[in-house]
């Protein structure tokens, strides 16, 4: 009888074991869902709260430092628009930088597995998440996205998404986070 009921222990710790493993490796680091959940909540108010020293503005943009930044980000910067068509945010997060189109492939994936997988926790407690499918980047065509929709019935985030994606330029590549409202009639990607 002991020596049963040690084995049972052993099985159901081994078990116990295997499926935290399991999860950790499939599932986003409470680090990458807590700053994802931040960002995406700060949406409703133009990013305002987290919104960070004034960097360079252009015309009818202006560009802050995020105070929010993803684990793995190296920089992430908040557009604001102030044109008659645009009075949004957008929030964007640069995840890699290099000239390794292996390296920068691994990283979009897992940028794109990171988003779907998290999950944010609503105004009223529910958990929300993003929805999409992957765009599996090739080396000829320099440039790859991967769209995912918020699944929110809210208004103010009708449009609202997360775009990863990767992109070839004469430095090598980049792989982007950019999480922002699109709206129907954009057709320029951006």
């Amino acid at each position: 009888m002991r020596k049963s009921g040690f084995v049972l222990l052993l099985t159901l710790f081994t078990a116990n074991f295997c499926n935290a493993q399991f999860y950790k490796s499939v599932l986003p680091s409470p680090e990458f869902s807590n700053a994802l959940e931040k960002i995406v909540l700060d949406f409703r108010v133009n990013f305002s709260t987290i919104q960070g020293n004034s960097l360079v503005s252009a015309g009818e943009t202006e560009t802050y430092e995020s105070t929010v930044k993803l684990p793995g980000a190296s920089e992430c910067i908040i557009y604001k628009y102030h044109s008659k068509a645009d009075t949004t945010a957008s929030w964007q997060g640069l995840m890699y930088k290099g000239d390794d189109y292996k390296e920068a492939a691994r990283v979009y994936e897992n940028v794109f597995r990171l988003v779907k997988k998290s999950q944010v926790r609503w105004i009223d407690k529910s958990m929300v998440g993003f929805e999409g499918n992957l765009e599996k980047p090739t080396e000829d065509l320099k440039f790859a996205v991967s769209t995912l929709n918020f699944q929110l019935e809210d208004k103010r985030y009708k449009n609202f998404q997360a775009d990863v994606e990767m992109v070839s330029n004469y430095s090598g590549w980049e792989v982007h986070l950019n999480l922002q409202t699109k709206h129907p009639d954009d057709n320029d990607g951006g």
